[in-house]
Formats: structure tokens, C-alpha cells, sequence
């Protein structure tokens, strides 16, 4: 049965300073979860995992059971990681996921460990966490010092070791594979694919990279079962989301919530409606990467497949008045990604709140891509002016044809995190831009 609206699974314990310690979480049955997935075949583990609809929550929406699937059977040595370098503008759950159930993530790290066979294993916590970080390093101390990690856990003869390794303030570490380079002591940035880090990751070897939210759902599917973690969700996609809401709302803040709520749902029962009695404009559905929502599209899911037409949005030819393809089935042509929901009301300036999108973009571009590196920058540069009121005449055409040029050409989704906005704005709010281009040629 779909979960309702306060079904709580990852943030139960929000609140609870108790349950950041151990004594806490195992009055609470931490652990005891554990102990059941280890007497289990690590095969068994995948399966259930399969079984769940779990998909990823860092913003891909990849089923976790199927990408655990991909690690070769024979690899001598395995790792698994959990991307917690959280830093996708409007995205703030993992951070707190972390503060409040730290041993939830444990927990759930040994035993997707154990599935995959994975003996040295790592959490990649951004630089700025600094009190998550402190939580999080205490706790994985505690679990050393109870038996939880290391040699011999449990009495098992399984061994299970976790280090928690701090980023460095860069955005494109969040991408699995600049993460990976950065926890080997190179400089953060992308690496051409294929090898997928599930065959050829850390070190050479083969390894699994998660996000938070996802590695604590695992405890509760072993516990609960597959099929009614299933049964939570709708469609591919079991459990709940946890949703971080910010801008031009009553009540901003984290989330968990069931997958079939709509985002009218989400601005109006759950945040207290539009701030201010206004309206809202546009709504950016998953981190600043994601293409907006305009008012009439709020009636989805923030379910994953709901926002989408395809597995990837896809640029079409550039040409007055669709300058990004949203065709085909449902006219939305964006996604769910990391949770990080934007509400922005009918007073907000589109056109700069873009322009302060692209400067993100490219400052945080890691210069590897000759398209993203000029080209984020060249988005910026026109965006800023157009906002200004001193745009030319052919801007528009100017953007559409650099979000073109670097989507799909570059290494890594980083390029297509500034060209998808700016694809998705010039779009559904071209006349927005318009009219600054207008006021140009009136003056």
C-alpha cells in the first residue's frame, strides 16, 4: 500500500539526540538488523535490494539493486562508498540524515558491504559538514569499539572497516567519479566512462558508489522486506524521498515523504502554501541542474519516472520558440535529482535567479571539458547581461546555442547541470527574457 503523508522511515529519529549515540540507536534495535543480513548470502542481499525498487537517491534514480549487480563476481577486492558531498544548490537532506541517525548509515553501509563483498569501504562527507562530521566520525568509533566494524564483526569471521574522508569544498566531487580520483589523493576530476567504477573504481578495483539516503534505506528493506518497501512506492520506485523544499514558501525545510505526492501537494499541505499570498511562478524539482516546472505542470509526482520522458533530456535544433524538446508524452523533459525542491513566486526576477544558476556552474566547472570550461563561462557572461538590461538582440539564440554545445559533450553531467536550466528557462519563460531584451531596445 503506497505510504501516506508522515510515513516515516529514514528520519524517524529527527530530534532525538539520544539516537546519535550508540547506547541510542540500539535501544531504539540498532544493530539487531545486522545480525540478520550476515547470516544471509551476499547474493540474497543484492536480490532483496533488486526486489525493493530501491533507486538511488543522489539523483540519478538508478535501481540500487541492479547497479550492486554490475560488480564482477570474482573481484578479489571490492569498496564500496557513500557520496556524502552533498552540494547540489537547494539539496540539504543528506546533511541532516547524517546529523540525526548517523548509526542508521552504518548499519547500512555493513550490510550493503556484505552484499557486495566489500571489506575496505569509505564515506566521502563534504568539507563544510563540520558538525555532521563530527557526529559521524564519533559514531563510526562507537561501532569499532562495539564490534560492529573490523575483524571478526559480530563473531562472523567477516571483516568490515569504514573510513570517513573529508572533500574539500569542490561541487564537482560529488560527481562518483572525481570523488573517487579526489579519495585517491588526485586532483578531483571526472574520468571517461566506460570503465564504470563498478568494474574498474578505487584503486582499479571495483567499486559501488551510493548516496546517504540510499545506504539507509537498506537496513529497513532487510528488516521490513522487499515487497513492502515496494509497496510504499509507486511505479519503479519503493520507499519514500526525502525532499528538501527552500525558496518562496511558508514552511521550507526537509521532508520525508510518500513518492506519489504532487508537487501542489507538497507547496500546499506540506509547507503552508506560497509566502507572502503570492503565486507561484516556477518550481526547480531536483537541485538547480534540474529544468524548472512551470505552474501548470505541478499536478506530478515527484516520483522519478513521472518527470520524464526518457532517461535523458535530449536538446533538439535551435529555433524560435522550442529551444529545448519537450515532446513526447508528458511535456515536462526534466527530473527528480537530488530531492532539492526551489519554489519561486510570481515577484522573483527569472532572469537573474538563472544568471545566479550560471555563475554557479562556472565557477564550480573543473576546466577539464573545453565546452563546459568556455562554455559555462560564456553562459554567465551573456545571461548577466541580458539580465542587466543590456542584452543584444540574437542573446537568446546566443544561449540556446551554447547549452547546446556543451550538453552532451563533455565528460561528466556537469555540463549539462548549467545547459539543462538554462535549455528549460529559455523555454517555458522565454518571454521573461524577452522583455529584457525589449527594454534594451526601447531605451
Amino acid at each position: 500500500m503506497p505510504a501516506e503523508i508522515g510515513t516515516k522511515l529514514v528520519s524517524a529519529k529527527f530530534g532525538n539526540e539520544a539516537a546519535k549515540t550508540l547506547a541510542g540507536y540500539e535501544k531504539l534495535g540498532g544493530y539487531q538488523v545486522l545480525r540478520k543480513a550476515l547470516a544471509m548470502r551476499p547474493e540474497d542481499l543484492v536480490n532483496e535490494v533488486k526486489a525493493s525498487n530501491l533507486r538511488g537517491r543522489g539523483g540519478a534514480g538508478f535501481a540500487t539493486g541492479v547497479k550492486w549487480g554490475f560488480v564482477p563476481k570474482d573481484s578479489p577486492a571490492v569498496h564500496l562508498v557513500c557520496n556524502a558531498d552533498e552540494s547540489e544548490p537547494g539539496t540539504c537532506k543528506d546533511r541532516e540524515l547524517i546529523y540525526w541517525d548517523p548509526h542508521l548509515l552504518i548499519e547500512g553501509m555493513i550490510i550493503s558491504a556484505h552484499a557486495l563483498r566489500a571489506v575496505h569501504n569509505y564515506i566521502y562527507i563534504r568539507g563544510e559538514m563540520m558538525r555532521e562530521y563530527a557526529v559521524l566520525v564519533r559514531a563510526v568509533e562507537e561501532a569499532y569499539q562495539r564490534g560492529y566494524l573490523g575483524k571478526n564483526i559480530l563473531g562472523t569471521g567477516l571483516e568490515c572497516h569504514l573510513t570517513v574522508h573529508r572533500g574539500a569544498g569542490a561541487y564537482i566531487c560529488g560527481e562518483e567519479t572525481a570523488l573517487l580520483n579526489s579519495l585517491e589523493g588526485r586532483r578531483g576530476q571526472p574520468r571517461l566512462k566506460p570503465p564504470f567504477p563498478a568494474i574498474k573504481g578505487l584503486f582499479g578495483e571495483p567499486t559501488i558508489v551510493n548516496n546517504v539516503e540510499t545506504l539507509m534505506n537498506v537496513p529497513i528493506i532487510i528488516d521490513k522486506g522487499a515487497q513492502w518497501f515496494a509497496g510504499l512506492g509507486v511505479g519503479r520506485s519503493g520507499g519514500t524521498r526525502m525532499i528538501c523544499v527552500s525558496g518562496h514558501v511558508e514552511r521550507p525545510g526537509v521532508y520525508e515523504l510518500p513518492i506519489g505526492v504532487t508537487f501542489n501537494q507538497l507547496i500546499n499541505e506540506v509547507c503552508g502554501g506560497v509566502w507572502k499570498g503570492r503565486k507561484v511562478r516556477a518550481v526547480i524539482p531536483g537541485g538547480t541542474s534540474m529544468p524548472p516546472l512551470s505552474v501548470d505542470e505541478l499536478d506530478v509526482p515527484i516520483e522519478f519516472d513521472a518527470l520524464m520522458t526518457d532517461e535523458r533530456i535530449r536538446p533538439v535544433e535551435v529555433r524560435p520558440g522550442q529551444l529545448f524538446d519537450l515532446g513526447g508524452g508528458r511535456q515536462l523533459r526534466t527530473m527528480a535529482g537530488s530531492g532539492g525542491v526551489v519554489v519561486i513566486d510570481d515577484h522573483e526576477d527569472l532572469v537573474k535567479a538563472v544568471w545566479r544558476i550560471m555563475k554557479f556552474y562556472a565557477h564550480e566547472s573543473c576546466g577539464q571539458c573545453t565546452p563546459c570550461r568556455e562554455g559555462t563561462g560564456w553562459l554567465e557572461k551573456v545571461c548577466r547581461r541580458v539580465a542587466n538590461e543590456q542584452g543584444k538582440p540574437d542573446d537568446l539564440e546566443l544561449l540556446a546555442s551554447i547549452a547546446h554545445g556543451i550538453a552532451g559533450n563533455t565528460i561528466c553531467a556537469l555540463g549539462e547541470a548549467a545547459a539543462w536550466p538554462m535549455l528549460g528557462f529559455l523555454t517555458k519563460f522565454r518571454a521573461d527574457f524577452e522583455a529584457k531584451i525589449g527594454k534594451v531596445r526601447a531605451a
